[in-house]
């Protein structure tokens, strides 16, 4: 009986299973031509930005409370004073200890995105990416 849905004989089907039990039960590339199968990562391929990226580190605070800022205020909250992204972030429903870190921020401050708000909330980065100066 031929279904609606099957793009491909049921014949076809089991020519593709076959030639796939190869790569199932080896666990690796079963190719003949060598320049068919992926290449492996280079010795002097670029890191990323803060090292490579691996399951064993785990995000930094800055990441961290980057994120959280993120999920909460958007674009069009910056450039804002402190007092003005408290303000957005409880009218989002954010952590309170996410608000009241912020409110300890010098009032005369004015952040123009995450990132430098993140930055001085943790105390940290005086100098960012290639050494620049960032704005806090």
């Amino acid at each position: 009986m031929q279904r609606g849905s099957d793009r491909l004989s049921v014949h076809r089907d089991d020519e593709m299973k076959h030639e796939l039990q190869g790569l199932l039960r080896s666990g690796h590339p079963t190719r003949t031509e060598e320049w068919n199968d992926p290449e492996p990562t280079a010795e002097d391929d670029p890191e990323v930005m803060y090292g490579p990226v691996t399951p064993s580190r785990g995000p930094t605070v800055l990441e961290t409370l980057r994120l959280e800022l993120a999920r909460n205020l958007t674009r069009g909250t910056f450039p804002a004073s402190p007092r003005e992204l408290a303000r957005a972030l409880r009218r989002r429903n954010a952590p309170d200890a996410l608000v009241e870190r912020l409110e300890r921020l010098p009032a005369s401050a004015r952040f123009g995105n995450v990132q430098e708000l993140a930055q001085a909330l943790t105390g940290s980065g005086q100098s960012g990416p290639g050494g620049r100066p960032e704005r806090a």
